[in-house]
């Protein structure tokens, strides 16, 4: 309880107190155990028309203070859970862990048939559920006719990304196979056109797998996804709390992970990143129920619509009143950014660019409260990840996707390459670059990460100390104290920077000195 009551202070601050003795928080308090939670699920059309004319939850105000982002520590990151892990950019994945992803070398066995115990014959590109000789259950996702290794290749690279960016996704592998794999199990049924079911039957397999491409050396490729852990519980929105869920109390709206989630899709191109793709589950961990949230679906990203290329106006919403009414009056004449985008013909890859993307611009198909509260410094926090993937991590994560045509798969590379830098260069200036505060021989140092990666540094910076009383939360300067060596004056210390080129971006650095360590335990950031 005392945990709970630390990160409720965290998500709610109090006058008072800045510190408490444990901070900074490097995971979540341990969770309450959830018990059983109720399943719910949301149609397509229902998600579509609460975001775009509904009720989303609390945004940005107009005027006054911004809400800033919540559920992260004393140093603005958030404190790893059922929502977030610390991966790449902390920890750096070697590029085996980076394009192994979430699993463990688990494709569905070649040992024995795959039973089929569950059909999707609708729409363009069918699908199979399936469980293989060990047991272990898998959803098994296709190309479309138009464009093999189109879906399957974004799925397993985009999971890779998000993974390595710190959510939670499936396992996916992209697995070669012919017909006789595949067995039919008991009772498996499916709907017809009018909507009776009935039971399948071999022949309904073969029928689903002529929509299915077939590689030159005659096998069905697609790609396998292996269930995901825990008791799956329906959809998080990007809004609100989970009111089932005791351990669930900030709004989705505020969360860092969520509000930075927005600038991973623009650079992937997950337009599809709607509720109904996520996933909630009920996990056990140390006896204890809780839920963990789930990224899903990646087969409309990277320029694939999944069943088609993805469309000419990713990036756009499906309606905004004030596009619509900017066309009404100019009679069309004016015509939108992504209208300016050439996409080469790579049917593997669908359309995707690089040259017109403007992260700035970016939006999925329909709003996103999460996204639209974001905030530089949300936006910063994502940025130095995307910039944390070198282009030889990026080649060797797009290597996953298989791609048999390799102008393709460079092409995909040079985009991500590019569309990257632009989410460093533009939101590297937003605030003032610096990260991974530490105290080295008594001195305050850090990384300025827009002269790492070549983006011009910041070379003006001044530094000015103050004692700071974390009961009262107030500084007091020390006359004189202007370089980076952290003075010693009592427990607290806080070091403001800031720059006469970028006179409105400041960063305070709180440094405690106790039990014989000096370390940095807050940050505070000004734009």
């Amino acid at each position: 309880m005392r945990r709970l009551a630390l990160f409720l202070l965290l998500v709610s601050p109090v006058p008072g107190q800045r510190f408490l003795p444990d901070d900074p928080l490097e995971r979540e308090p341990p969770p309450r155990s959830v018990g059983a939670l109720l399943a719910r699920k949301f149609s397509d059309y229902y998600d579509l028309f609460s975001n775009q004319f509904g009720e989303r939850g609390k945004e940005q105000p107009k005027s006054g203070p911004p809400i800033r982002a919540q559920a992260v520590n004393t140093l603005g990151e958030p404190m790893e859970g059922g929502w977030y892990q610390k991966r790449h950019y902390y920890n750096r994945m070697s590029i085996d862990e980076l394009t192994r992803g979430p699993g463990h070398r688990t494709p569905p066995s070649t040992d024995g048939k795959w039973t089929v115990v569950a059909v999707k014959a609708e729409g363009v590109t069918p699908g199979f559920t399936v469980v293989d000789s060990a047991k272990r259950r898998y959803f098994v996702k296709f190309d479309p006719m138009s464009n093999p290794e189109m879906a399957t290749a974004a799925d397993s690279i985009t999971a890779r990304f998000f993974y390595a960016l710190g959510y939670y996704v499936p396992d996916n592998y992209i697995v070669f196979f012919q017909a006789d794999r595949l067995q039919l199990g008991d009772g498996v049924q499916l709907a017809d056109a009018t909507g009776k079911k009935r039971s399948v039957t071999a022949e309904d397999l073969a029928l689903i797998l002529k929509k299915v491409p077939l590689t030159k050396g005659g096998l069905y490729r697609a790609t396998a996804s292996l269930a995901v852990e825990g008791k799956p519980i329906g959809p998080p929105r990007y809004f609100g709390t989970r009111t089932d869920d005791p351990n669930d109390i900030v709004p989705h709206e505020h969360r860092r992970d969520l509000r930075g989630l927005d600038i991973f899709c623009a650079w992937l191109d997950h337009d599809d990143s709607r509720a109904i793709n996520n996933l909630d589950t009920i996990v056990t961990l140390d006896g204890v129920p809780r839920v963990r949230h789930y990224l899903l679906d990646f087969g409309s990203t990277l320029g694939s619509g999944t069943e088609v290329p993805n469309s000419p106006r990713s990036g756009a919403y499906y309606f905004s009143w004030k596009n619509s009414a900017k066309q009404l009056f100019t009679l069309g004449l004016l015509p939108p950014y992504w209208a300016f985008a050439h996409f080469p013909d790579y049917p593997a890859i669908g359309r995707f660019e690089w040259k017109v993307f403007d992260p700035e611009k970016w939006v999925p198909e329909y709003p996103n409260v999460a996204f639209l509260n974001r905030l530089p410094d949300d936006e910063f926090w994502a940025a130095k990840q995307v910039m944390a993937f070198t282009d030889e991590e990026i080649r060797a994560i797009v290597g996953v996707g298989q791609y048999t045509d390799q102008k393709g798969a460079d092409w995909l590379i040079e985009c991500l390459r590019e569309r990257r830098n632009k989410i460093g260069r533009i939101y590297f200036a937003k605030v003032l670059p610096f990260d991974r505060f530490r105290v080295q021989g008594g001195s305050l140092v850090w990384d300025d990460l827009a002269k790492e990666h070549a983006m011009g540094g910041v070379t003006d910076i001044k530094v000015s100390w103050s004692r700071f009383d974390n009961k009262a939360n107030a500084k007091t300067p020390i006359p004189g104290s202007t370089t980076a060596t952290v003075p010693e004056e009592g427990e607290y210390v806080a070091a403001d920077l800031s720059s006469a080129s970028r006179p409105k971006q400041t960063i305070t650095v709180y440094v405690r000195r106790k039990g014989g360590s000096t370390r940095v335990v807050g940050l505070d950031r000004t734009w």
